[in-house]
């Protein structure tokens, strides 16, 4: 068993394109229309375009406000990526005008960063172990 797809919930499907592709640089594997706005529309990792699918999911469900507003307001990351560098990527994304809740940050073995996706979420970087 292998995780194949996992989504986060976002505000607008193409400001959360733009965002993950443009600025993150994740590269677009999907774009299905799912009924009259919402799209089936999924990134994947530049480095393993046969992986871990990332599902852009239109947030309309009536839940999704309250589950990411409490998430966002207790500073709780929705997801995280890997970087090989946290310093580097942190740089990187503040020249992009990218908000961060959590300037990079050693928590033992890793380092770690938060970061606003301006779709709603928090979204934690990290190192991988050594």
């Amino acid at each position: 068993m292998k995780i194949h797809l996992t989504s986060i919930f976002v505000d607008d499907q193409a400001k959360a394109e733009h965002f993950y592709t443009e600025i993150l640089g994740f590269v677009k594997k999907h774009d299905v229309p799912v009924g009259e706005k919402d799209r089936w529309l999924t990134v994947v990792s530049p480095d393993e375009p046969g992986g871990t699918e990332l599902l852009l999911e239109p947030a309309g469900h009536p839940a999704v406000k309250t589950y990411r507003d409490t998430l966002v307001q207790d500073g709780i990351p929705l997801a995280q990526f890997a970087v090989d560098d946290v310093q580097a990527e942190y740089q990187r994304l503040c020249g992009f005008g990218v908000r961060f809740t959590q300037e990079p940050l050693e928590v033992g073995p890793v380092t770690i960063a938060v970061f606003d996706d301006t779709c709603g979420n928090l979204i934690q970087i990290a190192t991988e172990p050594q």
